[in-house]
């Protein structure tokens, strides 16, 4: 999966800022009503709660990243996804920056 462009949709021009900088991101809404989130995290390791289950993915840049209960990093780079159940959380960390679309649901 590669997403270059994403036509017809609302952008909320008020960022979401976390962790004192580290990840900035807006939220989208296309015409059917589903969500998303599009952003950059900065050289950092973050921890992210979730609500609804999330697929990361990974527009430029890569990570390396830990789902709830995991013991082993893995790496997700330019052109791939990786999945996050509901109700959890995930350990992110990047060395570069990391542009990414947060597919909700």
């Amino acid at each position: 999966m590669s997403t270059e462009k994403i036509d017809g949709v609302s952008v909320s021009t008020q960022a979401s800022v976390y962790f004192d900088g580290k990840c900035v991101s807006h939220g989208i809404t296309l015409p059917d009503g589903t969500k998303k989130s599009v952003g950059v995290i900065l050289p950092a390791t973050l921890t992210f709660n979730t609500g609804a289950p999330e697929v990361m993915e990974s527009v430029a840049g890569s990570c390396e990243y830990k789902l709830a209960g995991s013991d082993g990093w893995v790496k997700s780079s330019a052109g791939e996804t990786f999945s996050i159940p509901g109700n959890s959380r995930f350990e992110i960390r990047v060395t570069e920056p990391y542009h990414y679309i947060c597919h909700f649901g």
